[in-house]
Parts: structure tokens; C-alpha cells; sequence
């Protein structure tokens, strides 16, 4: 036994390591639930893991969180895997050097040696669905292209044969990362809240769940399997008991879960593989928090059961680029109910979006010092990353909304107005992010000539005449029920007062995140001008000019034109520079002085901002910032600001 020399001079035993304790002697079994509780190689577990996205996070400080987790007395750190970043185009596959802008937030393995560096196991959902209040659920849009149209979550080929081409050339990555193979990974979830697919009109493949079992099995994957739904609404309607462990998600009544899982599988661990100790938020809502006392309560329950849990979000991160999923109160067919998530992924978690710690950490790190077991080393908290509020910076330069579609040249014309995932763009596979815009040159249009847009926009626009925004401005939440927005169907704006001859009118489309969740209806959402009549003084017009703004790194720093600057009231791209000579440090940037858009960072997308709330701020990591001259451009929808603000902290505000 190892002895230490406590500062009374008295040697006392050192408590091994997580892997120590469960790997001296030799490896000889993984996670094993064939009993009422788990045992890994052979000696009683419980699982304290945490929620964390690596590709919500850079990965430069991906150590730092882990080390907090750990740090806790979590034993487990649980992911889910974005087919969408992982696949951006059918057939090419990027974990970590695929050249897409994601690239540096991908490289899985490395992030799973470092949890294991850390001490931690890992829980890994590859999904092929994850939800993740991440765009479509973290399905490639591609998927949109089938013809006949893929049947999502089920055996059909057209959906199968994607999903194994993804998971051929994931699970490989993964099965030498297996615990059995010294590696971290102790468990697979297969699937995701299936049995929330179950409608009156739908019910749960049970084929392709052995499906999916198979491409486990046949790419060396052996592991524990899991499933996990609400158990307590579904039952196990999403699962097949025979093959899988069943766990629970659920914010609340620990209990109740738990014993609905005895009653699926008696005999066998319970776990909470999602408890909620936040929530998420979507724009125009009033920000989500949780009191610390009912995560204290709930926790405790599961510990006493006893059971083990996953705490989803121990650290949420952020929804970098055009990432961020949306919900569907009611149907996609008219749209109305869409509701799109906010870039900060906060969660109200025991880890802010920034790697901070709140109350919550600290009752978690109370509670599993009092119940965990076995006993081992835990790290002392790292120091928190300090951020900085760097000085304002000017607007220097301005690149008309009109001025940059008009420099586009891969224009395509259709007919009438397609959807951006059908374009003929990106080697067949469409445009999955940004914006498209629909114009349509030579028009005569009298006096009083109105626009009107048959269904529903998918998601907001901007109207351009002869390069001037017509659309009323998003300044409040009420105003997403006038024109411009998904509410509206149909829609109508004048589009003139006075003659104009040979006018151009431009239809500029956001895609502001596909639905990640709900029935399976829910998942054939096209971005854009969709089965949709756009017609002038009740003439349909045709053959309009598609043109995609997908925003992508390369194009972005190959942008030129620019202007000094002269306007803050019409949509464009606004630059500013922000010179950095000292240590680089986090910093959030204050958006409050500004409308609706996106922000960009040195050609990276950092993601949304909208005026109206509830987030007022963007999360600025320091990886993505350098020594010297970065550049800043924001590409305001409707009236900018003069200048470029910082904070140290995030700001809630509902407008």
C-alpha cells in the first residue's frame, strides 16, 4: 500500500486513482448489469458522470473541464456524437482534420484520452438521433435529399444505409477506446428517447433497434448497451429489454422513474441517464433557471435508491456557428410553433457556459463526498479562467446586404423557390447553414405592388427592393408575429409605393435551426421558401435566382469591397478589429447595442444574437482568438451599432 506523510508527520494510506482501483491486476471485464447493481472488472461501481459536449467546447479547454468534473467526484463524463459535423457531406467524414470550420472541436479520440488523463470513464451516444437541442438532432441535413424521402429512426434502407456508413467509420474510432481495451468507454446508448417517437400514427421500429445492436456487435463493440427514454411516460416502448440495460431521463421524482424501471427489468441497476439540473432556452423566453435545493433533493434520492445518474448538463457549452437546434410546439406543417434555441447552451448547469462554478457544484461536490464509493483520489478544483473585458472597438467598414449577393456568382435558377437542402451545391449534398437568398430581377412593379408568401417561412426574411430592406424589424418578441417571421400564413408586405421599372426584388431566408425533437412528422423540415407560392399583385412569379450565403470560413476571409463606413440602419456586414499584444484571455461581447444576426470571428462563425433575448451576449473562448489583429464582423439583419462591445459575464434580458 502506498503511504503518504500527513503534515503531522503521521504516514496515512494514499487512495488510488479511479483507474488504479478498478484496473490493478489486469483488465478482465467491462461494465457488467447483470445484477441489481454494477460492477466494472469485477468490483461493485456506481457511475457519477456529467454531461459534456466536446463539440460544444473548444478543445483547448477541454482538460479544464474535465479536470473541474472530476474534480466534483464525478467517475464518468457522458457525450453524445453529431453525425452532422462528424459527416458533413455523404461519404466525407471529418474527426478532427477533415478541413470543415468545425474541425478543432471534433477530434473525439482525443478528448476521450483526455477524460481517461483525467481519471474519468466515459458514457458515449452516438445516436444516430441525439436531440441535444442541437441542430436536426444532429442528423446531416443531406438526409433531406432521399428520393423517395428517407423514413428517419427506422429500418427503412434509405435511412439504414447512411446511418452505417457513419457508424463503420465511427465505431472503429471508438472500439479501441473501450475499457475492455484499456480505454475509457464503459457503455453505449443505442438510439435516443425512442419511445418518444410513439404516436397514434407511428410506433417504435423494434427491427431497427436490432439493427443498430448488430452494427455494435459486428464493429467490435462490447460494452454495455443502453437505452434511455421517460420511462415513466413510455415505458419501454423505445427499447428492447432483452438486449439493452433500460435507463430514465427525467428532471424530478426519482423515484417514480426507478420504479418503473424495476418494473421493465427487475433486478437490474438503475440509472438516470439524463437528470436535469437546468434547462435550455429558446429566443423570446424568459431565461431558465432552476433552484439549487431541488437538485440536492433529487440527487440525493438517486444516490439513496440507490442508483447512478448522469447529470445532463454538467457543463453545456456553447452552440458555436449555425449549431443551435429549435423545438415544435405543435406541428411542422404550418410551422407556427417553432420555437429556436438560444447559442448558449448554459443549461443553468453546475459548469456555466464559460467553465465557472455555481452553487450546484458545489452541493454536488458536497453530496458525493458524503455518499461516493469507492473512495479515490480527487483533484483539488482548478482555478477558474479569468476573462477580460477588452475596450470597445469602432466600426471600420461596411458591405451592403445588395453589394454582397450581387458578388455572388454560383447563383443557381429553379423554376419556383427550392429549399436550400435541395440545391445543387456542395458535391450534391445542398446547403445545411445560413441563409439563401431567392431573387428575381426586371420586375415592373406599380404603385402598391404587394408581396405575398403563401405558407410559412422557414425562418425569418428579409425583402430587399432595388437593395433596399423593406421588412419590419425583430426588436421585440412581439414582433415575431408580424411579417418577416414563421408565424405568419400567409404573409403580405407592399413592396413599393412608386413606380419602378426593371426592379430586383431579394428574398433573403434564414435557416434559424432545424427541430432535434418530437414525432417523426417532425423531422422532413426543409430550410427556406418551401412548397410555397411567392407571388406580386397575384401573378406567381417563376425562375427566381437561388443564391446560398452559407458563411463558411473560406469564403467569409475572401470577401472584398468593403466600404468605410457610412450607415448603421440598412443589413450588411459590419468589421471592426480587435488587437490583442498581451496574454489572450475569455471575454464575452456585449450585443445589446445591436438587432439581429450573427457574429463572426476571424472567419468563424461564433453564432446568433437576437436583441430580443433572452441572451444579450456571446461567449468569446480565447482559442479562437490570436496575438495581433483579429477580425470582427457582424452581419446585422436591420439597424447596427457604431462600435464593438465586451463584458466578463453573460447578461439575461427578455425584450
Amino acid at each position: 500500500m502506498v503511504m503518504e506523510i500527513s503534515a503531522s508527520g503521521v504516514a496515512q494510506p494514499t487512495l488510488p486513482t479511479l483507474y488504479e482501483y478498478y484496473t490493478t491486476g489486469g483488465i478482465k471485464s467491462g461494465l457488467n448489469a447483470g445484477q441489481s447493481y454494477f460492477t466494472l472488472n469485477e468490483r461493485n461501481i456506481s457511475l457519477y458522470s456529467g454531461a459534456m459536449h466536446y463539440f460544444r467546447t473548444p478543445k483547448q479547454l477541454w482538460r479544464d473541464r474535465l479536470r473541474k468534473m472530476r474534480a466534483a467526484g464525478l467517475n464518468a463524463v457522458e457525450t453524445y456524437v453529431p453525425w452532422n459535423l462528424h459527416e458533413p457531406t455523404p461519404g466525407q467524414f471529418d474527426f478532427g482534420s477533415g478541413g470543415s470550420d468545425m474541425q478543432d472541436f471534433l477530434d473525439i479520440e482525443t478528448f476521450l484520452k483526455t477524460a481517461q488523463e483525467e481519471d474519468l470513464l466515459a458514457i458515449l451516444r452516438p445516436g444516430p438521433y441525439i436531440c441535444a437541442e442541437w441542430e436536426f438532432g444532429g442528423f446531416p441535413s443531406w438526409l433531406l435529399r432521399g428520393d423517395p424521402p428517407v423514413k428517419f429512426r427506422t429500418s427503412d434502407p434509405h435511412y439504414m444505409n447512411p446511418v452505417k456508413r457513419f457508424f463503420n467509420a465511427l465505431l472503429p474510432i471508438l472500439a479501441a477506446l473501450q475499457f475492455i481495451n484499456g480505454g475509457p468507454i464503459v457503455a453505449f446508448q443505442v438510439e435516443n428517447e425512442y419511445g418518444s417517437t410513439q404516436s397514434s400514427t407511428f410506433k417504435p421500429d423494434r427491427k431497427y433497434l436490432r439493427q443498430l445492436r448488430q452494427l455494435y456487435l459486428s464493429n467490435n463493440i462490447t460494452e454495455l448497451l443502453v437505452t434511455a427514454d421517460g420511462v415513466s411516460a413510455h415505458k419501454a416502448a423505445g427499447t428492447l429489454p432483452e438486449f439493452f440495460l433500460v435507463t430514465a431521463n427525467f428532471g424530478g421524482n426519482p423515484r417514480s422513474s426507478f420504479d418503473a424501471l424495476e418494473t421493465i427489468q427487475p433486478g437490474r441497476p438503475k440509472m438516470a441517464m439524463e437528470y436535469y439540473p437546468g434547462w435550455f432556452d429558446h429566443w423570446s423566453e424568459l431565461h431558465h433557471t432552476t433552484p439549487d435545493l431541488l437538485l440536492t433533493i433529487n440527487l440525493e434520492e438517486i444516490l439513496t435508491y440507490p442508483g447512478s445518474f448522469n447529470i445532463y448538463m454538467f457543463h453545456g457549452g456553447t452552440s458555436f456557428g449555425f449549431l443551435n437546434g429549435a423545438n415544435v410546439a405543435d406541428s411542422l406543417t404550418d410551422n407556427s410553433g417553432f420555437q429556436p434555441d438560444t447559442t448558449s447552451y448554459d443549461y443553468s448547469a453546475p459548469l456555466t457556459e464559460a467553465g465557472n462554478y455555481t452553487r450546484k457544484y458545489a452541493l454536488i461536490k458536497s453530496l458525493l463526498a458524503k455518499y461516493a464509493y469507492p473512495k479515490t483520489q480527487i483533484p483539488a478544483p482548478p482555478e477558474v479562467i479569468p476573462r477580460v473585458v477588452y475596450p470597445s472597438i469602432p466600426i471600420r467598414e461596411y458591405l451592403p446586404l445588395k453589394q454582397l449577393i450581387d458578388s455572388q456568382s454560383s447563383g443557381l435558377e429553379y423554376a419556383s423557390p427550392l429549399p436550400m437542402e435541395l440545391l445543387d451545391i456542395n458535391n450534391g449534398s445542398g446547403q445545411s447553414f445560413g441563409y439563401i437568398t431567392y431573387r428575381k430581377t426586371q420586375l415592373n412593379l406599380p404603385a402598391g405592388s404587394t408581396l405575398k408568401i403563401a405558407a410559412n417561412i422557414r425562418d425569418t426574411l428579409l425583402v430587399l427592393v432595388n437593395g433596399v430592406q423593406i421588412a419590419p424589424p425583430l426588436k421585440a418578441s412581439a414582433d415575431l408575429d408580424n411579417f418577416g417571421f414563421w408565424r405568419q400564413s400567409p404573409s403580405t408586405i407592399q413592396l413599393t409605393n412608386r413606380f419602378l421599372r426593371n426592379a430586383t426584388v431579394d428574398l433573403v431566408v434564414e435557416n434559424w435551426g432545424r427541430v432535434g425533437y418530437g414525432m417523426i412528422t417532425q423531422f422532413y423540415q426543409h430550410k427556406g421558401l418551401w412548397n410555397n407560392t411567392v407571388s406580386i399583385n397575384n401573378h406567381t412569379i417563376q425562375n427566381w435566382k437561388h443564391i446560398p450565403l452559407e458563411f463558411k470560413k473560406t469564403w467569409t476571409q475572401k470577401l472584398s469591397g468593403w466600404r468605410p463606413m457610412q450607415t448603421y440602419k440598412s443589413p450588411g456586414l459590419y468589421r471592426g478589429f480587435l488587437s490583442i499584444d498581451s496574454p489572450l484571455a475569455d471575454t464575452y461581447v456585449d450585443m445589446r447595442q445591436w438587432t439581429k444576426g450573427i457574429l463572426i470571428i476571424n472567419g468563424f462563425v461564433l453564432g446568433r444574437y437576437a436583441r430580443i433575448g433572452p441572451q444579450q451576449c456571446l461567449y468569446l473562448p480565447s482559442p479562437l482568438l490570436h496575438v495581433g489583429r483579429n477580425e470582427i464582423i457582424i452581419f446585422e439583419h436591420y439597424e447596427a451599432s457604431d462600435s464593438i462591445r465586451f463584458t466578463s459575464d453573460q447578461i439575461w434580458e427578455t425584450i
